[in-house]
């Protein structure tokens, strides 16, 4: 079987923790930031792990991160 290229794109949004899991950051910080909480955009700039419905697809696209 042939070697499977990276998905550049999500290579720069995603990366991989040491047990394996899939990291990801927040969307809604880049602008119209006045309306949103102090509160919210603090809680914004955590980083969440991928939920496993997306998690299948998104191994396809980063096999070697």
């Amino acid at each position: 079987m042939p070697k499977l290229k990276t998905h550049r794109g999500a290579a720069k949004r995603f990366s991989v923790t040491g047990t394996g899991k899939i990291k990801r950051s927040r969307a809604n910080t880049s602008h119209i930031l006045t309306p949103k909480t102090t509160k919210r955009k603090r809680q914004l700039r955590k980083s969440v792990i991928l939920d496993k419905t997306n998690e299948r697809a998104l191994r396809k696209l980063i096999p070697y991160l």
